[in-house]
């Protein structure tokens, strides 16, 4: 049964009158695991043309045999792979700025030099590579969508996390900033700032390999956010109308008050009488 309005433009979700059909192309960085990997099925299910990339491309291509995406191999750190990666996409409607990480928790009296370079590049530059590069095609496609991967690291701080929050601030700051600047362009600018999610490699590759410093992070906590969450939200908000834009979404477990306040819940032993 249809009440003649159903394929209008202001019905569809994102303002297209094919509906989740032929909405154009995403790319998706960082996309071999994690949220990066969950996002780019979802846009896939979503009916965007996927595009792919990060540095690991047998993983890339077992995803893109899965969801149809196109695998590009792509290692946001180096200014070369990226303009070779902008050149293979072409086209492009959504860009999804998902590539980053975390390396160490000490303090900054024995912080490692080589780790905060290595989380500014990754993390900041990174997205400031892939924006300028795909910026003229987000600009064409006449309704563009740049979505940045914040954490809420990039909205306060802790102790032995200066590196990575540096890092997350200026990611932050780039997303507030890039809104700003295409003010009166055709491109919308969402920051999504995720709290604690679990997801197969963030914290062991913070802690380099160290599985138990890794589960840690989790211990007690029953429901940390998954991938999944996050491409939900990704999801979300590129999907609504062109004239909606999310600047900013913070979403944290209902465990976590606070980057310092997480509700756990742990195995004791009973006391002794």
């Amino acid at each position: 049964m249809t009440n003649g309005t159903q394929n209008s433009p202001q019905n569809s979700p994102d303002g297209d009158p094919r509906g989740g059909a032929g909405r154009g192309t995403a790319v998706v960085t960082g996309a071999s695991s994690g949220i990066g990997e969950a996002t780019a099925r979802r846009l896939a299910a979503d009916g965007f043309d996927v595009v792919i990339g990060a540095r690991r491309l047998d993983r890339l291509e077992r995803l893109a045999a899965e969801t149809g995406a196109r695998a590009l191999p792509l290692d946001v750190t180096s200014d070369s792979s990226v303009a070779e990666f902008a050149e293979a996409v072409g086209g492009c409607r959504v860009l999804v700025n998902n590539a980053g990480g975390a390396l160490g928790l000490e303090p900054i009296a024995s912080a490692r030099v080589e780790d905060w370079q290595w989380m500014y590049d990754v993390n900041v530059l990174g997205t400031l590579r892939m924006t300028k590069a795909l910026l003229p095609s987000l600009v064409g496609s006449g309704r563009g969508h740049v979505v940045i991967m914040g954490s809420t690291a990039g909205r306060g701080v802790y102790e032995g996390g200066a590196g990575y929050t540096a890092a997350k601030h200026g990611v932050a700051a780039l997303a507030e900033t890039l809104r700003l600047e295409l003010s009166g362009q055709p491109v919308r600018v969402t920051e999504i700032a995720p709290g604690m999610v679990r997801t197969e490699e963030f914290s062991l590759v913070r802690f380099r390999g160290d599985e138990s410093r890794a589960d840690a992070v989790y211990a007690g906590v029953a429901e940390p956010l998954t991938a999944d969450d996050i491409a939900d939200c990704v999801s979300w908000c590129v999907t609504r109308p062109p004239h909606v834009d999310v600047d900013l979404l913070v979403v944290r477990p209902l465990a976590q008050a606070a980057q310092h306040k997480v509700h756990r819940v742990l195995d004791r032993e009973p006391p002794r009488h």
